[in-house]
């Protein structure tokens, strides 16, 4: 019978976790879309934009311009952008 895997403390909220979110169209092209979250040690939530795959640090990516008091009010900031925010913001950045 397969052991359970036993994980020792909790993970550190400060750490960044990045999440896929739905890929945005630009130029007729299909543009990843990623979100970086953390925590701060303020205790409020920030997080930013990374366009296409975020593996290296040279990705196109926001400055933390998400913040809210919890993970879920900041989820809800980014769920209640349309794809023309996430265009604008891209085409800020590259162009």
């Amino acid at each position: 019978m397969p052991a359970k895997s036993v994980r020792y403390g909790t993970p550190d909220p400060a750490e960044p976790v990045v999440h896929d979110l739905p890929p945005m169209r630009y130029g007729g092209e299909e543009v990843p879309l990623q979100l970086q979250v953390r925590r701060a040690a303020d205790g409020t939530w920030r997080a930013k934009l990374i366009f296409g795959l975020g593996e290296s640090d040279a990705a196109p990516a926001t400055a933390e311009i998400f913040c809210a008091e919890s993970e879920s009010d900041l989820w809800q900031s980014v769920r209640d952008l349309r794809d023309h925010h996430f265009r604008d913001l891209y085409r800020s950045i590259v162009e």
